[in-house]
């Protein structure tokens, strides 16, 4: 069973834990680290990003951030964004790949599979401007259906009118869009 340190609204742990089914059915807070890998192509940024599988117990065959994870008891976000990298995509990445670019909040309510789940959680946000070849990801089948190539601009507008095929946290697209104009 996975267990989460119980956090407060800033992702600082409080020192008591949790388990993840007990943090979704009551929304606790929780921390979690999400990774967009970038490209840019003629001047256009493309996010990657994964179709999550049809058997997760949130957003089940929805396309969303590239990589993405909760944070464990005792471990940090960095850890685990390197972590979720390499089980979800097979991705070997080390820690002066990924880029911080921010924290961000996520908190709903939705039914997912006939049962209530409450997210809550404290999101660490990181990037990777590496070459990625689809063909050579070797994806986690229980947590990935497949990945592909988007065109960024168009994701973002999608969102704001549908979210029939993105489960992608708006807060997190607009990090990134930010952090890649500014620097």
């Amino acid at each position: 069973m996975e267990y989460f340190d119980i956090c407060n609204e800033q992702g600082e742990p409080l020192g008591k834990t949790v388990s993840r089914t007990e943090a979704h059915r009551l929304g606790i807070c929780h921390r979690t680290a999400h990774v967009w890998i970038v490209r840019c192509i003629n001047g256009q940024y493309e996010v990657l990003l994964q179709q999550r599988s049809w058997e997760k117990d949130s957003f089940p065959g929805l396309f969303d951030t590239s990589s993405a994870g909760h944070v464990p008891a005792g471990q940090e976000p960095l850890t685990s964004a390197l972590r979720e990298l390499q089980e979800e995509l097979g991705l070997l990445a080390e820690p002066e790949d990924l880029q911080y670019i921010g924290q961000f909040r996520v908190q709903y309510e939705k039914v997912f599979h006939e049962t209530l789940f409450r997210d809550n959680e404290v999101v660490w946000l990181y990037v990777l401007e590496k070459p990625v070849q689809t063909g050579s990801l070797v994806l986690q089948e229980s947590e990935v259906a497949s990945v592909q190539w988007f065109d960024m601009e168009a994701v973002r507008k999608e969102i704001e009118v549908s979210r029939e095929r993105f489960c992608v946290p708006k807060e997190s697209l607009d990090l990134l869009i930010r952090w890649l104009k500014e620097r």
